[in-house]
């Protein structure tokens, strides 16, 4: 089990075993909401438990996903697709250790031009 929570705390999760690779997603809608790139894990709705969920606020940012934040403290927290059985969660709001290392770069194509990705992974122009 992996815990997490906003900054102020109003806002707790735990994901049920074990976390997916996560991608980093480098489009403009992701670095506009977090601030840079988003990095997240993408898990089975089914195993994401949330207290506080009443203080989740939602972006619908298309018609096919919505973006999930505390409604006091702002962190983001979730990326979801909503016709779809999983949910991205945000690695940065995760407690614990993880045990689990970046797989991929996604939409690298709209990537911020301050910065460079230099680590040999995988980059997706999409």
């Amino acid at each position: 089990m992996h815990r997490g929570s906003c900054l102020c705390g109003a806002v707790t999760f735990e994901v049920l075993g074990e976390l997916p690779p996560p991608d980093a997603c480098h489009c403009s809608n992701c670095r506009k909401q977090s601030g840079h790139f988003f990095a997240s894990t993408d898990v089975p709705k089914s195993l994401l438990r949330v207290e506080g969920e009443g203080r989740v606020a939602w972006y619908r940012s298309s018609e096919k996903v919505r973006r999930g934040f505390c409604a006091t403290c702002g962190s983001t927290l979730f990326w979801d697709p909503v016709f779809r059985d999983w949910i991205g969660v945000a690695m940065g709001a995760f407690d614990t250790p993880t045990q689990t290392t970046l797989g991929v770069h996604i939409f690298v194509a709209e990537k911020g031009d301050y910065y460079e990705i230099a680590d040999g992974l995988p980059q997706k122009p999409g």
